[in-house]
């Protein structure tokens, strides 16, 4: 989908004389692709969901009990659309419904002969009190529901779970020479918007290739500002270089255009236009241009191939296929604009196993487009019940309308095909790493003489430079592997550890992480769980000998902490791998095989906490090598360090910066750039 902004790009500034490249550009500051703990891509980590498994026989006195208090709801409940939550004993919300007259729903509920499947009887079972909000419509209701269910994640609702946002391709409005980047979040920056894409790393391919086809600039305003020569990205064809003028406005210009109707589905017009000039050039001897017009067509192709399936027919569209097995549910999505196939992406949602294909898809669709704009036509591979409903909903959402259709016949029903032979191999893959994953839990569980497996397994590290920017981590592992949501980082704040002292900043990481456990915040206790996921960890695994052991040992006896094992992995001579030794309190060192599944598994846990700590530090230690330059220049404080970062955007561009250009930042005077100048071009002697 493309949105449009009015603003427009300011005009044309005057050339200056091309010069040799330097060093790349920095790329415009964007959203974090996960969570900000973790630093890594956003390619589908979704974890299964645990099964929700039926109880015993349900006793008449709890059934009966809920049927009165439902009974209790009839009798105040309208007879209009409304959204009814059913509340358990202590207040947690069990089920959230909609419907066209609440009254006549709440009382198929209290009929105490009607027959019901076991989950709905275990709800009522549970139920003690009944909460109504009445709305205008049915249109209303359904999304009111979809809220609160992605709000309140109740136990007896179909649940979409690790629901990011989608980035899309920015071509700024903002600048006279437009910047291509990945964006995530509210689109408020001027400018045309593309997507969604499934994934950043789909965004990322593109806009690569984007950047060889049209050759726009990715570097962000201020880089481009400070520009004296083009940067290496000039020099290796992808960009044209405005920064210096080496294509001049009108120019740069064309290539936007032309970026911006392939993207917007003008892709065959777009390379014809460019097949003809690439013949132009050819016929009148200019190869050198005539070549840069064949990579540059031979990167619309490479854009395109990636794609996979493109339809011929559906301009946009999103397909969803469900399948089921097992007891779980995935949800394939296929997101198709302009005509081109911009990525898919896999949901296992959380439900109950009673649930039908149908049931599911249709909770599925209404919480998926709670946040997000819906494109013209909705594809299913199963009809559901409210599909005419959805529709309308979403169209008064959109502000035009919205088709929710499962296809019969044509190529629809190909790409519907096509996603469900998606979600049925990926349900497939996704069982067998959870079996796989199990497998390691219960042998490490066998090995280590735990009480059980492990279901929630939490990594310590730290890392510094001589006790400089300190940091601790923690990873999470659990039944379907990395669990990234759960990762945290530590910055270390005691004043009082000794530089180097690696038991004191291991202290202090895991008395800042299980005080908060032991008590919580009070807004972090209001904020709704993954309830599928363990907040205690059943093992800590810490790197370090019986030394480090001991320590965390103390720690644990001063928080009272005696349920959660704890291990410890010293690493082998000469630091080898296959070598390593655990510590466990009361017990002798282990020594495992070196091709011992359990062994290989607790090095890659170990692995990952050693390359997240490392990323942590290595950003921490970036930062503060940004300033400490600044910092250190006799009369330039924060202010006026953070316009010159602002204008130059990197301490190297300060440096190489000349003394009229350090002038022309606000707040620097004529004194002040003779200063820093002076400061990192020292003169001899």
């Amino acid at each position: 989908m493309v949105h449009d902004s009015p603003d427009k790009p300011g005009e044309a500034r005057a050339r200056k004389a091309p010069q040799a490249a330097t060093d790349a550009p920095p790329q415009e500051a964007v959203l974090p692709d996960l969570d900000p703990a973790t630093g890594g891509d956003d390619e589908d980590d979704a974890r299964l969901p645990d099964i929700l498994e039926e109880s015993g026989a349900i006793g008449d006195e709890p059934l009966a009990s809920g049927h009165e208090a439902i009974e209790r709801a009839v009798r105040l409940a309208p007879t209009s659309p409304g959204v009814y939550r059913m509340l358990s004993a202590n207040a947690d919300v069990l089920y959230v419904g909609k419907a066209k007259n609440v009254k006549k729903r709440l009382s198929n509920y209290a009929r105490q002969s009607a027959p019901l499947p076991a989950r709905i009887l275990r709800m009522i079972a549970a139920t003690v009190t009944v909460e109504i909000v009445s709305t205008t419509t049915e249109t209303e209701a359904l999304l009111l529901e979809a809220n609160l269910i992605k709000q309140l994640r109740p136990r007896f609702n179909v649940q979409l779970r690790d629901d990011k946002s989608f980035p899309y391709i920015l071509i700024t409005g903002d600048h006279w020479a437009p910047q291509i980047i990945k964006h995530r979040g509210a689109q408020t920056r001027p400018g045309r918007y593309f997507g969604p894409f499934a994934s950043a790393g789909a965004v990322n391919r593109t806009i690569t290739a984007l950047q060889r086809a049209f050759l726009i600039r990715s570097c962000t305003d201020s880089f481009f500002e400070s520009r004296t020569r083009p940067c290496l990205l000039y020099q290796i064809r992808r960009c044209a270089g405005p920064c210096t003028r080496e294509i001049d406005f009108g120019g740069y210009a064309t290539l936007v255009r032309e970026a911006t109707d392939f993207l917007s589905g003008k892709s065959h017009a777009v390379k014809q236009e460019l097949a003809a000039e690439m013949e132009k050039a050819s016929g009148e001897l200019e190869f050198e241009s005539a070549a840069l017009y064949r990579d540059r067509l031979a990167a619309l192709s490479a854009i395109q191939s990636q794609q996979g399936i493109n339809p011929r027919t559906v301009e946009e569209a999103d397909v969803f296929a469900i399948h089921q097995e097992g007891g779980f549910s995935c949800v394939e999505v296929f997101f198709f604009r302009t005509g081109q196939n911009w990525g898919n992406r896999a949901y296992f949602p959380r439900a109950e196993k009673t649930y039908t294909p149908e049931e599911v898809l249709g909770s599925f669709l209404a919480q998926f487009y709670d946040d997000k704009p819906p494109p013209k036509t909705i594809l299913l591979s199963h009809e559901i019940e409210e599909s005419d409903l959805l529709a309308d909903a979403l169209s008064v959402k959109a502000g035009h309308k919205i088709e929710v259709t499962a296809p019969k016949r044509g190529e629809k029903k190909e790409l519907v095909t096509h996603a469900l032979t998606n979600a049925r191999e990926a349900l497939g893959r996704k069982l067998a790493d959870t079996a796989t994953q199990s497998r390691l839990l219960d042998a490490m569980a066998s090995t280590l003489n735990l009480p059980h497996a492990p279901k929630r397994i939490e990594v310590y590290d730290n890392s510094h430079i001589q006790g400089t920017n300190a940091v601790g981590a923690m990873i999470v592992a659990g039944p379907d592997g990395f669990v990234k949501n759960q990762y945290r980082k530590f910055n270390i704040k005691s004043e009082g550890i000794t530089p180097g002292d690696d038991f004191a900043m291991m202290r202090e990481v895991l008395e800042r992480r299980f005080k908060r456990l032991i008590n919580p915040p009070e807004e972090s206790a209001n904020k709704t769980k993954d309830d599928d996921f363990p907040q205690w960890p059943d093992l800590v695994i810490i790197d370090g000998g019986r030394g480090q052991l001991n320590a965390v040992r103390e720690i644990f006896a001063n928080l009272g902490l005696t349920q959660v094992s704890l291990m410890s992995v010293a690493k082998g001579p000469d630091r080898d791998a296959g070598r390593e030794t655990l510590f466990m309190p009361e017990r002798e060192a282990i020594k495992l095989e070196p091709r011992d599944p359990v062994l290989y598994f607790i090095q890659r846990l170990r692995d990952e906490a050693h390359r997240f700590v490392i990323g942590s530090h290595r950003k921490l230690r970036k930062k503060d090598i940004r300033e400490a330059g600044l910092q250190e220049i006799p009369g330039i404080g924060p202010s006026r360090k953070r316009a010159l970062l602002h204008h130059f955007g990197t301490l190297k561009e300060i440096e190489r910066a000349s003394i009229a250009d350090l002038g022309k930042v606000p707040g620097v005077s004529a004194e002040s750039a003779r200063r820093i100048f002076d400061y990192f071009h020292p003169q001899p002697g």
